[in-house]
């Protein structure tokens, strides 16, 4: 974890959160910097970063180049660059890395792309609100430590986001159609219904359905107006109002269902039905 602010009247202080799966290639930083400045260097990763507040100036393949609010920074692996403060408020940004083999990995199962055929992306920083919304959900869901189902989703749709929009080889998203689609979807949530408290994996559920894990999010969605993770935090959540009822305490319940911490359980229940699970907990007439 990194600094907090200097005391009232001084000089601001940078700061910097990481967080790293343990399972592949994928971590993510969050980090305000004033007077930090990166050496050349490069990533053995995809790197994208999104600049929330103040300028980053770099060099990058023989150019000068500006990241400003809003704006994406995307590096190919062995892109070399620096980094340093363009503007008096420093620099805050979200960079999330993923590694060739992931991307390789998504693309295929996804895709129409062959195995080992890897997206190169032409420009350093892009201007998209699209690919800003799906690398901040997946940032979000790593900072959060949200379930493997949640950062699986977001992950892929980062992948084809940047894939799609910002890269020099465009490819054909794989999709189902009609009964097989039906078949899929049904096989799938049969699975959820069966094993919700369970940490399951975007590959359990595609096993269950027999296609790939892209195939299958696409058709669980059309099918059932939600994808996979959002069906199965559903699922928690109704189990979670029938430990309320029979007297749980909320922090018990949220521990019984899978979410991450009471915080988390708190945000979801008042997301879904409108109340806190202490409101719903002293309900009873």
């Amino acid at each position: 974890m990194g600094t907090t602010n200097g005391a009232a009247g001084g000089p601001p202080s940078s700061w910097a959160r990481y967080w790293r799966d343990g399972s592949r290639p994928l971590e993510a930083m969050h980090a305000h910097f004033f007077e930090h400045v990166y050496t050349p260097h490069s990533h053995d990763t995809y790197s994208f970063g999104i600049t929330d507040v103040g300028a980053q100036a770099f060099r990058c393949r023989g150019a000068d180049h500006t990241s400003g609010a809003g704006m994406i920074m995307a590096f190919n692996p062995d892109d070399v660059h620096d980094g340093r403060a363009a503007a008096d408020l420093g620099y805050q940004y979200r960079i999330v890395h993923i590694g060739p083999s992931v991307v390789g990995e998504i693309l295929a199962d996804a895709t129409d792309r062959p195995t080992g055929a890897l997206p190169l992306f032409m420009q350093p920083v892009l201007f998209d609100p699209v690919l800003s919304g799906t690398l901040s959900r997946l940032h979000g869901a790593l900072a959060e430590r949200a379930s493997p189902l949640v950062r699986e989703e977001y992950l892929t749709a980062t992948v084809l986001a940047m894939a799609t929009r910002g890269s020099t080889r465009a490819s054909r998203v794989r999709t189902l159609a009609g009964r097989t689609q039906f078949r899929a979807a049904r096989r799938a949530r049969t699975l959820l219904d069966e094993a919700f408290l369970e940490p399951l994996a975007a590959e359990d559920l595609a096993a269950a359905a027999g296609c790939s894990r892209f195939a299958l999010y696409r058709a669980f969605r059309e099918e059932y107006g939600m994808p996979p993770s959002g069906y199965q935090r559903l699922l928690r959540l109704r189990h979670a109002r029938g430990l309320l009822i029979r007297g749980l305490p909320p922090a018990d319940a949220a521990a019984s269902t899978g979410f991450s911490d009471q915080a988390h359980f708190n945000r979801w229940f008042k997301r879904t039905y409108g109340v806190t699970p202490g409101i719903f907990s002293s309900a009873s007439l």
